[in-house]
């Protein structure tokens, strides 16, 4: 090793050229750098070949601490570089596994689409882009584990976010034509349902022109609330009080097969034996008298005076009862309010005489009172005639919350105003040549007035008694 030559114009340095000198020792291989004081030191040649090694220094205020500390820096300088190209390498391969992971799915969805319609080629392609992708990620693992890992993870990265994103528009590209062929199948099938609809409303029409003639048709369907009037009213109470004579029709005949004196059923409905029918026919009349008498009976009240009902009447109710068979909405409904409508009026109308009389038993009544509904054409007459009565009700409701229901009492003189003849022509029954002598007999169906809007009621007529 060569000496330290030491310079007589720098001896403040001396102390500074022993320390080196000592550090130099220690090294068999060394190579002499002059500086421009004049004093050489030896740096070991090993140094000169680390990249992590900083020659960056000042020769003015060295000092054996100051050279520690770079080592020191030097050596925390590569562990974090390898850390960091460690950190790389993993996110590299992390961003690897995602883009095959996404290359697979993108295959699956292809070999799924291949399915329907059968397409032999695109499945085996879908098949053989599978089986690569699951080589490519075995082949990453198998490197990964034996630390045989030769990428760079900047390219590697760059190539793993472009296959991923080719997968993507491969996956959306399915999915668009996935879309095309359930929309052209709908669509197809919406053509079929379309055919078919114009096919049953041509039907339709030709059963609506056979109902609209005969007068089967139910006025119930063409309400429309936005356009509700007085008249609107008028015609659903017609056609209510049609099912009212059906179900009176159903009693007579009853009576009839029973051998009822109709006579005295008649006067006792309106509890009047006095009342004299100028037909026999007439005391059909007086059966729907009371039929009207207790169906209507609190139909000005908002609940119909029921016990637990909480319901108003509303136009989601009509709409849900109108066009449903009533006997089935009792049976899905057992607890509704209608429900507890009917059986409340059934009980009021069918005495228990009269079914006896009528069937022989009380079944029908027992039913009831247990919550039931009977299954016979009796009480599905009855349960139709409820129904319009309590659409009746709504109706009423939706159009205004004062609603009153009024009776003319017997004897009172005939007034057009409030009345009308339960049928017409019934002023030349009588030989009095006086129309002051037209008296009313009884009330057939009561009146009504909602709002301020007043609907007749229908009055049987008979001659005053002087």
């Amino acid at each position: 090793m060569e000496t330290l030559k030491k310079n007589p114009s720098v001896r403040r340095k001396g102390k500074l050229a022993r320390t080196f000198q000592k550090v130099c020792s220690l090294r068999t291989t060394s190579t002499k750098v002059s500086s421009n004081n004049g004093i050489g030191i030896c740096m070991p040649k090993s140094h000169n070949n680390n990249p992590n090694f900083d020659e960056d220094y000042s020769d003015d205020n060295d000092s054996v601490f100051d050279l520690k500390s770079t080592s020191s820096r030097s050596s925390r300088s590569g562990e974090l570089k390898i850390r960091e190209r460690r950190r790389a390498v993993f996110e590299a391969v992390v961003a690897k596994i995602f883009a095959s992971t996404t290359s697979i799915k993108a295959a699956y969805a292809e070999l799924q689409m291949a399915q329907r319609p059968y397409d032999n080629a695109a499945i085996q392609a879908a098949d053989t882009a599978v089986v690569e992708e699951l080589r490519a990620l075995s082949e990453l693992k198998r490197s990964f584990l034996r630390k045989e890992l030769n990428i760079s993870p900047q390219v590697a990265v760059m190539l793993a976010e472009i296959q991923e994103q080719q997968s993507l528009m491969r996956t959306y590209e399915i999915t668009i034509k996935k879309l095309e062929s359930e929309s052209a199948e709908k669509q197809s099938r919406i053509d079929s349902l379309n055919k078919d609809l114009e096919e049953v409303t041509t039907v339709n029409r030709t059963f609506e022109k056979k109902l609209t003639a005969s007068g089967s048709l139910s006025p119930l369907d063409n309400v429309v609330f936005s356009n509700l009037n007085l008249s609107g009213f008028v015609q659903i109470l017609g056609f209510t009080l049609r099912s009212v004579r059906s179900f009176v029709k159903s009693i007579v005949k009853e009576m009839e097969s029973a051998s009822w004196d109709l006579d005295a059923a008649a006067s006792a409905a309106i509890r009047n034996s006095s009342t004299v029918f100028a037909r026999p026919s007439h005391r059909c009349f007086a059966f729907e008298s009371f039929v009207c008498c207790k169906m209507f009976e609190n139909f000005e009240s908002l609940d119909y005076s029921l016990p637990n009902v909480d319901e108003k009447p509303s136009r989601e109710r009509f709409f849900n009862l109108r066009s449903v068979d009533p006997v089935r909405y009792l049976t899905r409904n057992p607890g509704s309010s209608f429900a507890r409508f009917v059986l409340h009026k059934y009980l009021s109308v069918v005495h228990a005489k009269m079914e006896c009389s009528f069937f022989g038993n009380l079944n029908q009544r027992k039913l009831v009172n247990s919550g039931g509904f009977p299954d016979s054409g009796f009480f599905a007459a009855f349960c139709e005639m409820a129904k319009r009565i309590w659409l009746l009700h709504c109706l009423a409701f939706c159009m205004s919350e004062n609603v009153t229901v009024f009776q003319i009492k017997k004897g009172c003189r005939f007034s057009q105003v409030y009345m009308e003849s339960v049928k017409s022509g019934d002023e030349s029954l009588f030989s009095s040549d006086d129309s002051a002598d037209i008296r009313v007999g009884f009330t057939v169906v009561p009146g009504f007035k909602i709002g301020d809007n007043v609907i007749q009621s229908q009055v049987y007529l008979s001659p005053a008694t002087g």
